[in-house]
């Protein structure tokens, strides 16, 4: 029997992937981060999951070869501002972080995807296994874009490709023709929550558009843009009316789940093209 490693991150994608791959008959050797996989949840699917701190390289490594993993999938986010707390980097992540040109997270997991190749150990895509979980084009909800939600969408759309091209954020929240935030390194939903609270503050409660794109060279093998059950909680506070996501690139974990729950929050949700709505 094949087996996959998997290196989780947070949140339900590496239990999904792990759901994924068991069903397609494949082994799963799951490595947790300490402070940052839900253990018990992955656990649950593959058995024992060993924690390691981020920034270690060298045992993981070891652990996978041990278990002679070839093919590996990294899955779950790790939030930006983890980078400056918590880690504890070994010789080998020592050495690498101090030959890169930048701290991005693109440059840090294309240097890690690196190391793991020079040991045998290819990198897929995170998304390989979940392709029935992708955005489609074309509207995903009872109800249509209007047409100022389509307005904002356009103007975000364009804003979002420019942060992404920077691996900034990925996420653009829109209102009344206006671009109301820009996602950093707290994530969609903090982004959002800030969204409605500038919004408040200005003693409105204009409907709000989120955008949300893949970058303009996206790597699948890490940092695609996800969206779960638990944002859909957030958006209705934030009075979010209308997602504009990009097609075939942003994944929704619980998609019929999530897009009943859309429906029942009067949520307008369409999946675009790279370029954009037109």
């Amino acid at each position: 029997m094949e087996t996959l490693g998997l290196i989780a991150g947070s949140g339900r994608f590496p239990v999904l992937v792990a759901q994924e791959a068991r069903r397609a008959g494949l082994a799963v050797v799951a490595l947790g981060l300490e402070g940052v996989t839900d253990v018990p949840a992955l656990e649950a699917v593959v058995g024992r999951v060993p924690l390691y701190k981020l920034g270690q390289l060298e045992k993981p490594l070891a652990a996978f070869k041990a278990a002679g993993v070839s093919k590996a999938v990294m899955a779950g986010k790790v939030q930006h501002v983890s980078l400056f707390g918590g880690v504890l980097p070994d010789l080998r992540s020592a050495r690498l972080l101090a030959r890169l040109r930048d701290k991005r997270t693109d440059t840090i997991l294309k240097a890690v995807a690196d190391e793991f190749a020079k040991e045998g150990i290819e990198l897929l895509s995170s998304v390989g296994y979940l392709g029935h979980l992708l955005v489609g084009r074309g509207v995903q909800t009872a109800r249509k874009p209007s047409g100022g939600e389509l307005a904002d969408a356009r103007l975000g759309w364009r804003a979002a490709k420019a942060l992404a091209a920077v691996d900034v954020g990925q996420t653009v929240v829109c209102g009344d023709g206006a671009v109301v935030s820009l996602e950093g390194m707290e994530g969609t939903d903090a982004c959002v929550r800030r969204s409605g609270e500038l919004a408040r503050s200005q003693g409105r409660r204009s409907p709000l558009t989120v955008v949300k794109v893949a970058k303009p060279k996206q790597d699948p093998r890490f940092d695609i843009p996800v969206l779960g059950l638990d944002s859909l909680a957030v958006f209705a506070e934030a009075g979010v009316t209308s997602l504009a996501l990009e097609a075939d690139s942003t994944l929704i974990f619980d998609k019929p789940e999530f897009l009943k729950r859309a429906d029942a929050q009067g949520l307008a949700i369409a999946g675009y093209p790279a370029e954009g709505p037109q």
